[in-house]
């Protein structure tokens, strides 16, 4: 791929932190613009930044064609333009777990800990951190949970769908750094914990980890 990308990012978004390790494998090269989601700052709703995604939410990934929101749009986008290495397996039914596996992740785990969500919980139901860390545990835990069963009824495997990375992957470890990040025990899955130690041991997963994006010392 030729053309300059870029991506407007945060260094402790979930959903930037999946597109930062997709590009990482595939090897492109990108112009990193950060966007400030933390309260007090949330640049996102700027108004500079609404012309650049109308959803106010990041990543967005600026390419030749435009400007792509959606962290899974942008990396099947990557895929299908930069077919090495392929972010799915080849076996068709593999490449549909993997993608169950991932969307679990993105559509149904992720979601309950957005800024945008615990922000309305706080501000509509009055909701305290004690509140908040319950419910992360909750809606966490229990995604996790049935992630960890998805694997234990697979062959061990280096990777969540073998031994070579893939979108499931991508996936789970910022999950696994949320959990982290908010004290939510991951001993009871070993199989995630696993997967999660080797993906994270990866260079191309080393260099999207948060703490060594170029905003993250000025933002904490």
């Amino acid at each position: 791929m030729s053309e300059t990308l870029e991506l407007y990012d945060y260094w402790r978004s979930s959903a930037a932190y999946r597109v930062r390790i997709g590009l990482n494998l595939k090897g492109l090269g990108y112009a990193s613009h950060p966007v400030n989601l933390a309260p007090g700052a949330s640049e996102q709703l700027s108004e500079a930044y609404r012309a650049v995604n109308p959803q106010q939410r990041v990543p967005t990934l600026v390419t030749g064609a435009g400007a792509l929101g959606q962290s899974l749009a942008i990396l099947e986008w990557l895929d299908e333009t930069c077919p090495e290495p392929p972010l799915l397996p080849a076996d068709p039914w593999l490449r549909a777990e993997a993608r169950a596996f991932a969307l679990s992740i993105a559509c149904e785990i992720h979601p309950m800990g957005n800024l945008s969500v615990l922000r309305q919980l706080g501000q509509q139901f009055g909701a305290g951190e004690g509140e908040l860390q319950a419910w992360r545990e909750r809606w966490f835990g229990a995604g996790m949970a049935a992630l960890e069963a998805q694997l234990a009824a697979r062959p061990a495997s280096t990777y969540a769908f073998g031994d070579t990375p893939c979108l499931a992957d991508i996936c789970l470890v910022p999950q696994a750094y949320n959990c982290r990040r908010f004290g939510i025990d991951l001993s009871p899955y070993p199989r995630l914990c696993a997967v999660t130690a080797a993906a994270e041991a990866h260079p191309a997963f080393a260099a999207a980890a948060p703490e060594r994006q170029p905003d993250a010392p000025s933002l904490k």
